[in-house]
């Protein structure tokens, strides 16, 4: 029986050929999925690793999974296989306009997360630390383990890209004090959307879409120079600082109303996600975990979308 919040068997055939091992007798890895099944669960409920219920197994035998997993970027790499997938043409979830090369939107937002009192007090350099993974890269300029003080208190900002069905494409993790537009040009950067057989990455999408704290000469410049449409709301502020200064404030910049309100699946996308406990608050200490427990739920959204559970017949 399948549980509340637990991989279907649709989706179990989906990802088990990309799991390291795939429980095969012998290997190092068994059981992969009653593991991923208390990665969900706890992922969903929040619950301390210690308080999982007993049917997942040994509670040290999922946390230490998913810690390796987060650290070797195995989560990563098989978000990234649906997503190659989704361009290849899956017809259940293609990626907007990759196969019949209609314009490929992306969609740009941040959205906070209040750190429990339990994900501080890490120490500052762990021994034996993974290097930074794509998809959940650290961005430690201003706090340690992506964590800085806000507002909120506590809190780590999570900066993605979404396309236009509401699925995380990439994300950026940084201090909740960080400001949005400073991360505009790094999170695109890091943009890459493999394909399936020879050729580049996806990296340059057709337009990107953001609210008005994107809205700077340098975003724009940036996206003028990668030859990418911007459809980003311009602030009372700018529009009036440009007024004043007659014609040597320029033309305005060409905002899209209609495309301007397809920006609302990047937050579907961010209500998605918080559904998930330990992604509305951040529990765990280190970065690279916690962009591992970002991935883990990445994929339960993507899968969600992409695989089509049999109907029920009477």
């Amino acid at each position: 029986m399948v549980r509340r919040h637990e991989l279907t068997d649709a989706q179990w055939r989906k990802i088990e050929p990309l799991l390291p091992g795939n429980g095969k007798p012998g290997e190092q890895w068994a059981d992969h999925r009653r593991v991923i099944n208390g990665v969900l669960f706890r992922a969903r409920a929040g619950v301390p690793w210690p308080d999982l219920p007993k049917r997942y197994g040994p509670w040290q035998t999922v946390y230490e999974r998913h810690r390796r997993w987060s650290a070797d970027a195995t989560w990563q790499a098989v978000l990234e296989e649906l997503q190659i997938e989704a361009d290849a043409g899956d017809p259940d979830g293609a990626l907007a306009g990759q196969a019949s090369r209609q314009e490929w939107a992306v969609n740009i937002d941040s959205t906070s997360c209040r750190a429990h009192q339990h994900a501080a007090g890490a120490p500052s350099q762990a021994p034996g630390r993974p290097p930074a993974k794509r998809g959940g890269a650290r961005e430690e300029a201003e706090g340690p383990e992506a964590l800085g003080r806000s507002r909120g208190g506590l809190t780590s900002k999570v900066h993605l890209l979404s396309d236009d069905r509401a699925r995380p494409l990439h994300w950026l993790t940084s201090p909740g004090q960080r400001g949005d537009s400073p991360m505009f040009a790094p999170v695109l950067d890091g943009l890459r959307i493999r394909r399936r057989g020879p050729g580049r990455p996806y990296s340059r999408p057709d337009r990107v879409r953001g609210d008005k704290a994107y809205s700077s000469r340098d975003n724009r410049a940036y996206l003028r120079r990668r030859g990418i449409e911007a459809t980003i709301a311009q602030p009372d502020d700018q529009r009036l600082h440009r007024k004043h200064r007659g014609r040597a404030g320029g033309r305005p910049p060409a905002f899209d109303k209609v495309q301007y309100r397809r920006r609302n699946a990047v937050e579907r996308c961010v209500n998605k996600w918080k559904r998930f406990r330990a992604v509305s608050t951040r529990y765990d200490k280190r970065d690279y975990i916690f962009n591992g427990t970002l991935t883990v739920t990445a994929i339960v959204i993507w899968l969600r979308d992409t695989v089509q559970e049999p109907s029920e017949t009477t």
